[in-house]
Order: C-alpha cells, then structure tokens, then sequence
C-alpha cells in the first residue's frame, strides 16, 4: 500500500476546490478503501485549522477539524524523531518550521508528500514529492 503525507497546502486545496483538489479527492477515496495510506502530521493539521479559522471562525474551523479526522487520514503527533528530522531539513534551508514537519514525515515513513507549495523545491530529490 502506498504511503502518501499530505501538507496544509493539500487539504486547503481540497476544501477550497483550487488546482489539484480532484487529485486530493481521489486519494482521500483510495484511504476510505484502504488503498493508501495517508497521513499528516498534528503541526500541519494545526495550520489547517488556524487558517479556516482567521477567515471564519474557531467553530467553523473545529468542523472542519472533524472532517478531516472522518475522512481516513492518519493524524500523526510529533515525537522528537520528527521534531530532529524537521529540525535538520529547517537549519539547511528557507523553508517554514511547520512545512519541515510534513517534510521530515514524508522521509521518515519513505512516503511522497503531496503539496503545491513551492517552498519544498528545495527538498525536491531529498524527498518523493507529488506537485498539485
């Protein structure tokens, strides 16, 4: 089974219907059915919601929240493995702290993270990445 992470960038594509949401759909189906495995650290879920709620509100971010945990991604905390790995991937390069954590997951599970957003240019050949 493919391993896949997604990053906040996904997601908000997703939810916003911009270039790249049908790809996010069909793997949010294929974990429904247990075809792949998708996953997303706490941080970025933490991005997702901050940036529904600073255009919404808190309750409107928190159903979304719930959403995501229905829709068979794997919510994964942070321990200090990951917290090293984004960590190394933040001191070599101009990319945001949270990003390295979806970074630093994807080469810890050996995964593809599946993102729009170019900052990971710079991780690209360090880490499988899927562009939206």
């Amino acid at each position: 089974m493919a391993t896949k992470v997604l990053d906040s960038y996904a997601l908000m594509a997703f939810f916003e219907d911009e270039p790249g949401a049908d790809f996010v759909r069909e793997l949010i189906h294929k974990s429904v059915e247990s075809d792949v495995n998708l996953l997303m650290t706490v941080v970025n879920l933490g991005e997702v919601w901050y940036s529904i709620a600073r255009n919404n509100s808190a309750e409107i971010a928190d159903q979304y929240i719930h959403e995501i945990k229905g829709m068979g991604i794997e919510i994964v905390e942070v321990d200090w493995n990951l917290t090293r790995q984004a960590a190394v991937f933040k001191a070599g390069g101009n990319i945001s702290y949270a990003d390295c954590f979806a970074a630093a997951l994807a080469k810890l599970k050996k995964a593809e993270l599946v993102t729009g957003d170019k900052e990971f240019k710079s991780l690209d050949g360090e880490i499988k990445i899927a562009w939206l």
